[in-house]
């Protein structure tokens, strides 16, 4: 065997290594890491340490007293961290998330002068911090992928 095919058997050996582990673990990981998110944002609103409060509450102008809204999402998404974190609660948490999530977008449609700079790719820290929700949603339908024993999944 020359150098050349050492080196790619050893690469080989490291790459199945490596990936075994993500994905014995991968899912795991994101539904965890899912929920400390949730726990971690949710929990600021309640405490009034949210940087998202005052968008919150313009949003929200509707709601009779948007400053009692704040905490009342906070809890919410304390509740969608920890169902997310327990299993036979996947669902609940997908629910909950399913519908807390349209709502983030809504600064997009009113507010797009404070989520943008140069619409419709420059976004402001706000606009970035809406978008970002992008990968939570898609995270979450991974997560939800996993729901149901009976399917198996195959490349």
């Amino acid at each position: 065997m020359g150098v050349y095919e050492s080196i790619n058997s050893r690469l080989e050996k490291i790459d199945i290594i490596i990936t075994s582990f993500m994905n014995k673990w991968g899912v795991t990981l994101l539904r965890y890491s899912l929920g400390i998110i949730y726990v971690w944002f949710g929990a600021l609103k309640p405490l009034g340490l949210s940087p998202a409060q005052e968008l919150v509450e313009n949003t929200v102008y509707w709601f009779e007293d948007p400053k009692t809204f704040v905490p009342i999402l906070g809890v919410w998404e304390i509740v969608i961290g920890i169902t997310i974190c327990i299993k036979p609660l996947i669902r609940v948490a997908l629910f909950l998330l399913l519908i807390q999530m349209p709502g983030t977008f809504l600064p997009l449609i009113l507010f797009p002068e404070v989520c943008f700079t140069n619409f419709p790719f420059g976004l402001t820290l706000e606009g970035q911090y809406i978008v970002k929700n992008l990968i939570i949603i898609s995270a979450a339908i991974v997560v939800g992928s996993t729901v149901r024993k009976d399917i198996s999944f195959s490349n």
